[in-house]
């Protein structure tokens, strides 16, 4: 009876355990179970042999459908064990239009399985994990002798490039995401990409209430309020003459400029701490020295070459200032994003390394989504001010200048994808429509800790 039931004991637990392993912390389909039959037949048979191979659905032990196939290119062929999904589309007759849905197992969805593998030889190139309904993001593992290195993708951008595992590669066709985040835990930089869903609400709040506001700002260049309310000239602080202004919008618009428009945001998070806006003068002040003899120095005299960047230093630290009831000069606060998260770039010429941040010039375009990423991931309900370094290559010699300034919001949202909205003269936009428009150029970033007591003036 005795050795019955631990019999019975040890069948449940075993049972038990291979059903866990289809659920994880991460709530994904997860097939582990299934890809421990394929390794004959699919992993390591030649590509003669699996193309032999129909592709085919099955389930995990807690019904979780996947399909396998085979795709190929020129120079690989690829084992997918895709999760199924349900796609809706239009469909279109002569006599009507109807929507229907239709079964659909996409190779980049989160729990999807990729085995690569090259077309001459056979061999094993890389096994990647997709984990986050973000589809730029995955973990990957290559065999290196014995053993696999990782790595961790964020949008064509290695937070970690060949991490020894110490594992063999043969280890990776057949374990689960919640196997792979355990046994790389203290190699990989997972608080890059797990993320909290619901750690968003004040920048979300803030994002709301400042598009509801949008229709009553009017961009207008170099105006700014002072702490009196009062419309003035950023560069000199002279107040704004309402004759150069539009008659009709006078009573019914906000007036703002690139700059102004971050300082109206910023207002609306102290104002209801300090009682009044925030002073003109020491979001002016200089945060850079150059030489006068130098270039910089002399082109400084002629241009003001960083009053973008100055503008977001000082402008971060006196929202700080605010909340912590101190003074605080932006060399002392902290303000500044300087993290370097990423070791090498995937682009169109092959992998590059990445210089990620240059003191006094930021980050390149091409980074900016991937950092925003690690930055919402890492700081939750942080909004960050960006100064824009834009070069003018029609002087000789070439000018680079701090103009333009913007408010970037990132968050995941309830689903757990990655989104960001950015505000720039007095508009909302897209991250995608900002990489474009700005592909050539650098952006300085500073953080700001958003708060749910927000009151945008109006």
């Amino acid at each position: 009876m005795k050795k019955t039931f631990l019999s019975f004991l040890i069948l449940f637990f075993a049972g038990f355990t291979r059903l866990f392993a289809a659920y994880n912390s991460l709530g994904i389909p997860d097939s582990a179970e299934i890809r421990k039959t394929l390794i004959e037949e699919w992993f390591e048979a030649p590509l003669q042999t699996v193309r032999t191979n129909n592709a085919f659905e099955t389930r995990n032990q807690i019904g979780e459908e996947f399909q396998v196939r085979l795709e190929e290119d020129d120079q690989y062929f690829y084992i997918f064990v895709a999760p199924h999904s349900i796609l809706t589309v239009n469909v279109y007759t002569s006599k009507k239009s109807y929507t229907e849905q239709q079964d659909y197992y996409p190779g980049d969805l989160a729990g999807s399985f990729v085995l690569i593998r090259d077309k001459k030889t056979g061999d094993a190139l890389c096994a990647r994990y997709y984990f986050l309904k973000d589809s730029g993001v995955y973990v990957q593992f290559t065999p290196y002798g014995k053993a696999a290195l990782a790595d961790l993708v964020i949008f064509d951008n290695y937070a970690a490039r060949g991490v020894a595992t110490g594992l063999p590669f043969s280890y990776f066709y057949s374990a689960s995401i919640e196997e792979v985040i355990s046994v790389t835990k203290n190699k990989l930089p997972w608080s890059y990409v797990l993320t909290a869903q619901n750690e968003y609400h004040s920048v979300r709040q803030m994002i709301t209430l400042i598009d509801e506001a949008l229709p009553a700002i009017l961009y207008c260049p170099d105006a700014m309020y002072d702490e009196e309310a009062k419309l003035i000239h950023v560069r000199d602080g002279s107040p704004f003459l309402y004759e150069q202004l539009p008659q009709t919008e006078i009573n019914k618009s906000i007036f703002l400029s690139s700059a102004g428009f971050l300082k109206w945001i910023c207002d609306g998070l102290v104002e209801p701490i300090a009682g009044s806006l925030l002073k003109r003068e020491p979001l002016v002040k200089e945060t850079i020295s150059s030489k006068e003899t130098g270039r910089k120095g002399v082109l400084s005299q002629k241009y003001d070459l960083y009053f973008g960047l100055n503008w977001v230093r000082n402008l971060a630290s006196a929202v700080i200032s605010v909340y912590a009831n101190k003074n605080y000069m932006f060399n002392q606060s902290g303000v500044d994003v300087t993290i370097n998260p990423f070791a090498a770039s995937i682009t169109s010429q092959g992998i590059s390394s990445t210089v990620t941040f240059i003191e006094n010039t930021g980050y390149k375009i091409e980074v900016l989504k991937s950092l925003l990423y690690v930055l919402a991931a890492e700081n939750p309900d942080t909004f960050y001010l960006g100064a824009i370094r834009e070069t003018d290559r029609n002087a000789s010699p070439e000018v680079s200048v701090f103009n333009q300034n913007a408010a970037f919001f990132p968050y995941f949202n309830d689903n757990g994808a990655f989104d960001c909205v950015i505000f720039m003269n007095g508009q909302k936009m897209t991250l995608d429509f900002f990489l474009k428009n700005y592909k050539d150029c650098f952006v300085y970033l500073t953080r700001v800790k958003a708060s749910d007591q927000f009151f945008p003036v109006k």
